[in-house]
């Protein structure tokens, strides 16, 4: 009994020294792109300046690496990466001078049902052209973050004091070792995407809309918290979903 007892202890010692390095679950809801197959590929609209033309291209390159999907670079519809319209069944991704209004980057999503339409990545230049943000870290993570939240993932980590856990899909303060998904990434697009839908809406939504007034209502955290959700209700069962990553 007391050999029982001893490893009954150490084993309970054992899970507080060494907790789980993330979620058992990261999906962003339940919001998924609809489509018939698997794997599907999704069009990221480039309407980013050279600067930015490398990272995307890695980002692209690292989320293709799914079993259930596949990412492919195409010219960008936006028209005026300020404003950063959406295009139905796929991602615009932008660049610009957006201020100093606290963002290094959002995604946006927009939903119909659980299922998303068409989708928005904005990286704020104002802070990468600064020499904190300036740096190929901070350049991956972010935009490998944001284009992760329009495939319908949420973060696995919010606290930015702690180890990283080597993914993009973390909070940190040093964005070194995690500027690429890891394999629990990949682990949830599969689990989101193991079922087909009698829907596609990566070939594109009629109806949908591409520009909307505000962020909304906060859902959760905040600015001072270093990151938090926004949504906009549209009507007849439509929304638009906002994940901001503040400046620390």
């Amino acid at each position: 009994m007391r050999r029982l007892l001893a490893m009954a202890v150490t084993t309970a010692l054992a899970i507080l020294v060494f907790p789980a390095v993330a979620q058992a679950n990261h999906s962003w809801g339940n919001y998924h792109w609809g489509r018939t197959a698997n794997p599907f590929t999704l069009k990221l609209g480039d309407n980013v300046t050279s600067a930015w033309d490398s990272y995307l291209q890695t980002t692209s390159s690292d989320w293709s690496r799914s079993t259930v999907l596949d990412t492919t670079i195409v010219a960008g519809q936006a028209g005026n990466p300020r404003r950063c319209p959406a295009t139905s069944g796929r991602v615009e991704v932008c660049n610009d001078t957006y201020g100093n209004n606290g963002w290094l980057g959002i995604a946006q999503i927009w939903i119909s049902g659980s299922h998303i339409v068409q989708g928005i990545v904005k990286v704020n230049d104002t802070y990468y052209n600064t020499a904190t943000y300036n740096t190929p870290a901070w350049r991956n993570l972010v935009m490998c973050q944001e284009v992760g939240h329009t495939l319908g993932l949420d973060h696995q980590d919010e606290n930015f004091s702690n180890p990283n856990l080597g993914t993009c899909m973390d909070y940190t303060n040093n964005p070194d070792s995690n500027q690429h998904p890891n394999s629990h990434d990949y682990a949830q697009l599969e689990s989101i995407y193991s079922h087909l839908d009698s829907v596609n809406t990566v070939t594109g939504v009629t109806g949908t809309t591409g520009d909307v007034a505000s962020w909304g209502e906060r859902l959760s955290g905040s600015r001072a918290g270093g990151y938090s959700e926004y949504m906009n209700d549209l009507g007849n069962g439509r929304w638009v979903f906002t994940h901001v990553y503040w400046v620390r």
